[in-house]
């Protein structure tokens, strides 16, 4: 999961980016509302985390053109402003969630969760797939009822996946999704982590397959 966040104090980026890498995901950062929108604009995120009070271009602004653009990327905004109409005006503008400052980050963290597992089992916190069941606030896999172990960079993939069951997916996406600025990560690197997923996977019926030339895919488990 690829994570955007957009903050101009350095101090609380620094610390949020090094919370969000350790709990796996890919996080990149932006200090001000142009590079924000521009980097929108150019790359698939999974959330936004979002300060209002960003330079040379508003949170608000960025939200609202992120939205223009038909984008359902997940907005969290962090704010000092916390009235009630702040809130409602962020929410109405498109924001998903509401965070004001100070905050604890496992608090931070928790509403992290919330938001970039939306898109999997419906919010559920776990994940059935055939065989497999993915605890997603624990970051845990089950195969037929055994712990399996992942890497980082497999978990990532199985995330992916499983946000995607059953549909084609690149690996342009995979890249898109799994890397920050500045990581160089190659097709054939792809296709090593796609290996190693795989294998573990399959001795429980999951299988993920590959359409030549166009991707991945991970099938759907027959109906029981």
């Amino acid at each position: 999961m690829r994570i955007l966040v957009a903050e101009d104090d350095p101090s609380l980026a620094e610390g949020l980016m090094r919370s969000l890498r350790q709990s796996g995901y890919a996080v990149d950062c932006v200090t001000n509302g142009e590079e924000a929108d521009a980097a929108l604009d150019a790359n698939e995120f999974d959330l936004l985390i979002l300060d209002l009070g960003l330079p040379k271009r508003s949170g608000l602004e960025v939200l609202k053109r992120l939205r223009s653009r038909k984008s359902a990327t997940p907005v969290l905004i962090l704010t000092a402003r916390d009235s009630v109409n702040d809130r409602v005006t962020g929410l109405d503008a498109g924001a998903d969630d509401y965070l004001a400052k100070p905050f604890e980050l496992a608090e931070l963290a928790a509403r992290v969760r919330a938001l970039t597992r939306r898109g999997m089992a419906g919010g559920s916190a776990r994940i059935s797939h055939g065989a497999l069941t993915y605890d997603q606030v624990g970051r845990l896999a089950r195969l037929n009822g055994e712990p399996v172990e992942f890497s980082a960079r497999e978990l990532g993939l199985l995330e992916i996946f499983l946000q995607r069951a059953g549909r084609l997916v690149s690996k342009d996406q995979l890249v898109n999704h799994l890397c920050e600025w500045g990581e160089e990560v190659s097709g054939n690197a792809i296709e090593v982590y796609v290996h190693r997923l795989r294998k573990k996977l399959e001795p429980g019926g999951v299988r993920i397959v590959t359409v030549r030339g166009l991707g991945y895919s991970l099938e759907k488990p027959e109906p029981q």
